[in-house]
């Protein structure tokens, strides 16, 4: 899944849809679920930022509380707005880190929509990054949810197939990681065997076992290919929550649902985006010590590593 009203084909198209002890995961929900209640933190400033044809790119801008730990580039998902994130942008900001978001042309918010359909919002969104990323000048997390998981993990290093006008390879070396939530498999689109492969940086690729796609034979485990055809040994982390769907019950990317928003599990997956962010983009040792020590093969959230 890539979000609602995406480009047309099977998978952009989408319908409406150490182990953790019971003590640990208590604490945990305890200290984070109230995160997708928090008050939502005011926007500091919007950015236009200029794509090389000369088509202008509103970037939506959250600034760090408190000293900044560094910058994410976040790509949302189909159909959707980085507005819409809001519980994952309230706990990132709260760690001390600015987030940029622009506005692709395949969402239902922006004013152009109907000139960019089916395909033609790849090339958009991967201009809208170059972009983004050349404004902000210097290292960056490269972050996105679906469709944009697709885009955080080509500024990574993935090679997914672009039209011949588009420049490849689609790699930043100013990404510094990848931050993928619930990115697209294979056999779901336009993604083939192996494009994911040539990741270069560490990453962190979140799913559920509620996160199926649309169609006949989805399986959730669909989303975990990026880290399964990773090459070992690059700090490659997979975090499966159990009860998790596409959108967090609508706590991000579609806000409309009915929910109930899976909060618990939405709380727990800021938390371990903020410690991954420190421990392989920050270089802090104590949060990789942290990462590290929750590594498991069992539920309530599996996490990880190759």
């Amino acid at each position: 899944m890539i979000g609602e009203g995406g480009p047309r084909n099977a998978y952009l198209t989408e319908r409406p849809m150490a182990d953790l002890s019971r003590r640990s995961l208590l604490l945990t929900a305890t200290a984070l679920a109230g995160l997708a209640v928090l008050p939502v933190l005011a926007r500091s400033s919007d950015l236009t930022v200029k794509t090389p044809s000369g088509r202008a790119v509103s970037v939506s801008v959250w600034k760090a509380v408190g000293k900044e730990a560094g910058h994410i580039l976040f790509s949302h998902g189909a159909a959707s707005a980085p507005w819409k994130y809001q519980p994952l942008v309230d706990a990132w900001t709260k760690a001390g880190y600015s987030v940029y978001a622009p506005l692709h042309v395949d969402s239902t918010d922006h004013p152009d929509r109907a000139n960019f359909q089916g395909m033609a919002s790849w090339p958009a969104r991967i201009e809208d990054v170059r972009a983004l990323a050349d404004h902000l000048g210097g290292p960056y997390i490269a972050a996105g949810h679906s469709y944009g998981a697709l885009v955080a993990l080509c500024l990574g290093g993935s090679a997914i197939a672009v039209p011949p006008e588009v420049k490849t390879p689609l790699r930043d070396p100013r990404a510094l990681v990848s931050l993928a939530f619930s990115p697209p498999g294979a056999g779901m689109g336009f993604i083939k065997a192996g494009d994911y492969a040539p990741l270069a940086v560490p990453a962190l690729i979140q799913t559920g076992d509620k996160d199926v796609p649309p169609g006949p034979g989805g399986d959730w485990k669909s989303h975990l290919l990026p880290y399964d055809e990773a090459a070992p040994g690059g700090s490659r982390y997979a975090l499966v929550l159990d009860g998790v769907d596409h959108y967090f019950g609508g706590g991000i990317c579609r806000p409309e649902l009915p929910g109930p928003v899976q909060a618990e599990q939405l709380a727990i997956a800021a938390e371990l985006s903020v410690l991954f962010m420190r421990a392989h983009a920050g270089g802090d040792k104590t949060a990789l010590v942290t990462l590290n020590g929750r590594l498991s093969d069992k539920g309530p959230a599996r996490l990880t590593v190759k």
